[in-house]
């Protein structure tokens, strides 16, 4: 007995005893003795399927010569009960024949965890030996709602090309892409002007009035089908003219004319007006001209001309001398005066325009003013000259009156001039990239500021993102100047090393160039989103070392005075005291399920709509302001605006997932394409702070293009947490509530300060404080007792 026969004995008692024997007169047909040694083909092996939804699928398998035949599933024997064999015999060669199916729930997919894919193989027997057939893959097949990127109206020029892009769902079996034009199918064989391009993005080569519509991205697969937003193109013609007309006959004021019409072609659907005359005028020569215009009065017309001109002339040098002189006067006046008035200026909040709701943050720390006061840029050039005189004391505060604080300045005039940096963006991005450490530094003039500065320090800001690097005087060595830049980095770039609970708390943020010798430490501010509450979390700032890796140069609460790292936190804020530039990032890790982050939840929708859809996407992301700027300036490309006031959720690291969904919308004009009751972000992307622009869109359809009314209710929470809602009562075709999202971005500071100018308090004046502070006194006025009463001795 060979081990072939052996080994078919051996299976055929195991599935036997599967099935307690009642098939065995059934398993084996003898071959006849001609094909006694074939092994058996197969005439059809099983292919790879798809489930749809819940519908069970059948996979098929038939063999000759074949004594047995059977499904192996994921390495694993399938039960002889759950085929469905037929034996028949070829009546050609008189081999017999085997074929067998077996259907495959959805249930059984997915309980397989931790493969690639489910497969199941058939297995034949001859007397001879056996085969094996192909694997089969069987797959759930499904597809996602929303598009990964939807196509944008856009505004061309008659003949110019056009390119509309559209990255569908992910699904399973990959989403088939086709496109509409006003709901009609666009067919590039039959209109050679169009043209899809493998990666499913549509090119109008030459765009035509007739192009002018609305374009719709349709993704379909064996599941479902998708269709994206609308994407409005208006083909625009500009005018241009028609050759000029013949010049007319000398009219009798000496003149002759000739015209032209901006009609070929006629400016259309926005297109610009033609630039130019349309009219032209030529003095006749004397031979043409009916009447020749001659004689004394005319002599005297031209005389007075010229006589008035040559008066204007002198009175207006007389005006600017007499200015010039005054203003030389003014000048020297500016010197002389006091140069304490800029600093302590009383601080000017701009007030928001009338009907105009401004962003309402939570209350920062009581002393956080202390390191966020701006400069007073009102004057140029400010002096002083005079003495300080010792205020009444003041019940509850601590004397001061004996130091050297209230001791008269020195007589004579201090002037101090404003710096602002004036250097070329281009030249300074390109000489910073050169250098090796600065490779990855992205060439994005929009979030980085940069400056030159020298002992006297300075300050960089990126505006609207609550960023600010302070330089403080005598922090750059005497003698050098160098040029620093601040930037944030997209988290989508600079993937931190995150386990566990820890999340990232704020942007990541560049500030260098890195390695230059600082004397004294200088102030990184930047916004975190953490609930601020110490006992619930372990909070670390992390800085990237030369070598690309993240290291732990600090965690909250145990800092080491020798070590060149301090950070204060406050409300929304993080001030990292550093003597040396870098890279930074701050990591919390929760202790508890009660540590929270905060989300700012922001809606919109598109400031124009013309078709049945109405879509509003809901952004759920970190509570700071620089990922506030992108979602702003990502919107404002997409075309949308904001439809209400933006909200904070707290989300706890619950492990719970965040819900949105939607209620009491008016069923006779809309009704929601959702199919679910509510969509869910999973816990895991939002806490691990990596996806910057989260959102959800829901997508909505009025019955009819004149529904523009619309109310409902949207509510977003943490699954057995937190939630907010918002209520919605507007007309989507004129929304004149003043929420442009132009007035949440209202800081309009100047991006790099260098010298004085970038401190709020005078430099005479900070000397004379710090002289009195300095010096430890009896009553303990000094640098000590100030830092506890301003909570700010740790």
């Amino acid at each position: 007995m060979n081990l072939v026969t052996t080994f078919l004995i051996v299976e055929t008692f195991i599935s036997l005893a599967c099935t307690g024997g009642e098939h065995a007169a059934t398993v084996t047909h003898p071959l006849p003795a001609a094909f006694s040694d074939l092994l058996p083909h197969f005439l059809v092996e099983p292919d790879d399927v798809y489930i749809v939804k819940n519908k069970p699928v059948t996979l098929t398998c038939r063999s000759t010569p074949a004594t047995q035949i059977y499904f192996k599933c994921n390495g694993e024997w399938v039960h002889q009960d759950q085929h469905l064999i037929e034996r028949d015999v070829d009546p050609a060669t008189g081999l017999p024949v085997m074929q067998v199916k077996i259907d495959i729930s959805r249930q059984q997919v997915e309980k397989i965890f931790g493969l690639d894919d489910y497969w199941c193989q058939c297995v034949a027997w001859s007397t001879t030996g056996t085969q094996k057939s192909q694997k089969a893959y069987v797959r759930i097949a499904y597809l996602r709602k929303n598009f990964e990127e939807e196509p944008l109206g856009k505004e061309v020029a008659l003949d110019q090309e056009v390119l509309l892009r559209c990255h569908p769902p992910e699904g399973v079996p990959p989403a088939e892409v086709e496109w509409q034009r006003n709901e009609e199918l666009i067919d590039p064989k039959t209109d050679p002007n169009f043209f899809i391009t493998v990666d499913h993005n549509l090119i109008i080569k030459q765009a035509r009035l007739a192009d002018t519509g609305n374009y719709t991205c349709v993704a379909k697969n064996i599941v479902a089908r998708r269709k994206s937003s609308s994407a409005t193109v208006i083909v625009y013609v500009d005018g241009g003219w028609s050759e000029w007309s013949k010049w007319s006959p000398c009219g009798a004021d000496c003149t002759m004319w000739k015209s032209r019409e901006c009609t070929q072609p006629t400016p259309s659907t926005g297109g610009k007006e033609c630039q130019g005359l349309d009219l032209q005028s030529l003095n006749c020569t004397s031979e043409q001209c009916p009447q020749t215009a001659s004689g004394a009065e005319d002599v005297a017309l031209y005389v007075g001309i010229v006589a008035v001109a040559l008066c204007l002339t002198l009175l207006l040098i007389v005006l600017v001398l007499v200015y010039r002189r005054k203003k030389e006067g003014l000048d020297a006046d500016v010197a002389d005066s006091s140069i304490l008035t800029t600093g302590f200026q009383p601080m000017g909040i701009k007030p928001t325009k009338p009907g105009v709701w401004a962003p309402r943050r939570a209350a920062r720390s009581k002393n956080s003013h202390l390191l966020t006061i701006q400069p007073d840029l009102t004057s140029t050039t400010t002096s002083y000259q005079g003495t300080l005189r010792s205020r009444h004391e003041v019940t509850g505060k601590f004397s001061v009156s004996n130091g050297p604080l209230l001791e008269p300045l020195p007589n004579g005039s201090h002037t101090l001039h404003n710096g602002k940096l004036p250097s070329d963006p281009n030249d300074f991005m390109n000489r910073l990239s050169s250098q090796t450490y600065f490779k990855t530094l992205p060439r994005d003039n929009v979030n980085t500021s940069y400056g030159t500065f020298n002992f006297l320090g300075g300050r960089l800001t990126l505006p609207n993102t609550g960023i600010s690097l302070l330089i403080p005087p005598e922090a750059i060595p005497r003698g050098k100047i160098y040029e620093i830049y601040l930037t944030i980095q997209k988290k989508e770039d600079m993937r931190l090393p995150l386990a566990g609970c820890q999340t990232l708390l704020s942007s990541v943020v560049s500030c260098g160039p890195p390695g230059v010798m600082l004397t004294r430490p200088v102030i990184l501010s930047m916004d975190h989103c953490s609930d601020a509450c110490l006992e619930n979390w372990t909070i670390r700032l992390k800085k990237q070392s030369y070598e690309g890796m993240w290291e732990d140069v600090l965690q909250l609460g145990e800092e080491v005075v020798s070590e060149p790292y301090y950070c204060q936190l406050e409300a929304e804020t993080c001030r990292v005291f550093t003597e040396q530039l870098g890279r930074f990032a701050l990591v919390g890790e929760s202790l508890s399920m009660a540590a929270s982050k905060r989300l700012k939840l922001l809606l919109f929708a598109p400031a124009y709509c013309s078709t049945l859809e109405y879509n509003i996407r809901v952004y759920c992301m970190d509570d700071t302001q620089d990922l506030l700027k992108e979602v702003m300036q990502m919107e404002r490309q997409l075309g949308g605006r904001l439809i209400d006031e933006p909200h904070v959720l707290l989300f706890k690291d619950s492990y719970h997932n965040l819900r949105l969904s939607i209620h009491d919308m008016p069923q006779a004009h809309w009704r929601s394409k959702l199919l679910a009751s509510y969509q869910e972000i999973p816990f895991y992307h939002i806490w691990s702070g990596s996806q910057r622009t989260l959102h959800c869109t829901f997508t909505l359809e009025r019955q009819s293009l004149s529904t523009c009314d619309l109310t409902c209710t949207l509510c977003v929470w943490q699954v057995e947490g937190e939630g907010q809602s918002f209520t919605l009562d507007f007309n989507i075709s004129k929304d004149i509530r003043p929420l442009d999202s132009d007035f949440l971005l209202m800081d309009n500071c100047t991006p790099a300060l260098a010298g004085p100018s970038a401190f709020q308090i005078p430099y005479l004046i900070r000397q004379k404080i710090c002289s009195s502070l300095d010096t430890p006194c009896p009553n303990g006025a000094d640098w000590r007792l100030l830092g506890q009463r301003l909570k700010l001795d740790r």
